[in-house]
């Protein structure tokens, strides 16, 4: 019998048993995800299952940054990976390498989750588009220097409207870096503020040679660009990322540079249209008032300007005599009324009383009227009021008429 071994001895030589077997390393396999788990160290951790079985699996940060699309639970995969013993617990598992989607290309399934992922925050909403100018000073470029596409564009521009001012932004469009190139130039239009429209674009090719147009970073170049944007990537069976985010999608590089300009010639006619129109307009509005003039100076007032001032002199005449005629009567009717009104107050007026040999007595020292004998006793002082003077008397007797 051999001598013991530790544990980790065992786990240690199974591994490297198994890591030996060129079946196992590598070995595709494929399954079902479930359990995955995501960590900021950015490994991957998950289970792959059928319906018979399960294995655990690892995906280090290095290899996961490599993957197009995010796996999901419930997602059918194939991995590329070796089968180990982890030496602290012996619990078998993949090491995986690479994974690609079972029935669905990488390609597509990760142009799927982005575009549901954007769609969600609204960067395709139409609410967001921004109208393309009509006369643009400057159309900014954004694609490669040396493809058909800048060259299809210029042609184009150069027909529809010869005098047209374009700036090219030479990017990558195609390979590792392509994407950040692209973004970086639309940030750069961007920044400048010179451009009034944006083509974004490139010519055909694979999914695989479209891609850098359904990263990320290029729609949110183009979503948050104040220039609008107008996409033209690849032929017109071709979408990308980019073409829903756009303000404009153009089938071909070519539509793209028909929808940035008008045709000069179409923009002359129509504003020789609107000149002509606009004289005739103006035309037919001074032949109107030539012959509402010549009526006014056929009218009697301005034969004759002054009759009409003369009438309202007569008018204002009569007006004025009536005011004071009116007024004349007014203060007639006044001083009739004044005259009864003074007679009925000089017929009560105590004076009036007086002259007809009445006489009033009141006590000299308070004033009171005095309106019966028994308010008074020998030795007051009364004055008598007559109507032509006072008497100042001291009463000596007082007698009773009763």
């Amino acid at each position: 019998m051999s001598q013991p071994i530790t544990v980790a001895q065992l786990n240690r030589y199974v591994a490297s048993l198994l890591e030996r077997d060129p079946r196992l390393n590598p070995v595709l396999v494929k399954g079902e995800i479930s359990g995955f788990k995501s960590y900021a160290s950015g490994h991957l951790y998950f289970t792959l299952k059928d319906d018979e079985a399960s294995v655990s699996c690892v995906m280090f940060k290095g290899n996961a940054a490599k993957l197009r699309f995010k796996p999901t639970d419930g997602l059918k995969v194939i991995v590329s990976a070796k089968a180990s013993v982890y030496d602290r617990d012996g619990k078998f598992q993949l090491y995986v390498s690479e994974m690609t989607a079972d029935g669905l290309g990488d390609l597509f399934l990760a142009f799927e989750q982005l575009k549901k992922k954007l769609e969600a925050e609204g960067l395709f909403d139409p609410a967001h588009k921004k109208p393309i100018p009509l006369l643009p000073r400057l159309i900014g470029v954004v694609t490669s220097p040396s493809g058909a596409v800048i060259r299809d564009i210029i042609q184009v521009l150069s027909r529809r409207f010869p005098n047209f001012r374009l700036q090219l932004i030479p990017v990558q469009v195609q390979g590792e870096g392509a994407a950040a190139s692209i973004a970086a130039a639309i940030n750069r239009f961007n920044q400048s503020g010179q451009a009034d429209v944006l083509i974004v674009g490139r010519g055909g090719g694979s999914m695989e040679d479209l891609w850098a147009f359904n990263e990320e970073i290029v729609a949110r170049a183009v979503y948050q660009s104040r220039i609008p944007v107008i996409s033209a990537v690849g032929h017109e069976t071709d979408f990308t990322i980019c073409d829903f985010v756009a303000d404009r999608r153009a089938s071909t590089p070519s539509v793209a540079a028909e929808m940035a300009v008008p045709v000069k010639h179409d923009q002359e006619m129509m504003l020789q249209n609107m000149q002509n129109r606009l004289i005739q307009a103006l035309n037919t509005r001074l032949a109107r008032q030539r012959v509402h003039l010549d009526h006014l100076r056929g009218s009697r007032v301005f034969r004759q300007p002054l009759e009409l001032i003369d009438r309202r002199r007569l008018d204002c005449d009569r007006l004025l005599l009536a005011l004071e005629q009116s007024m004349q009567a007014r203060v007639a009717a006044c001083e009739r009324r004044f005259s009864i009104l003074t007679g009925k107050l000089d017929a009560l007026s105590p004076l009036k009383v007086l002259s007809r040999g009445y006489s009033v007595v009141t006590r000299s020292e308070s004033g009171r009227v005095l309106t019966s004998s028994a308010l008074v006793i020998p030795g007051d002082k009364v004055d008598v009021w007559l109507s032509d003077g006072i008497l100042y008397c001291d009463v000596r007797r007082v007698g009773d008429r009763r």
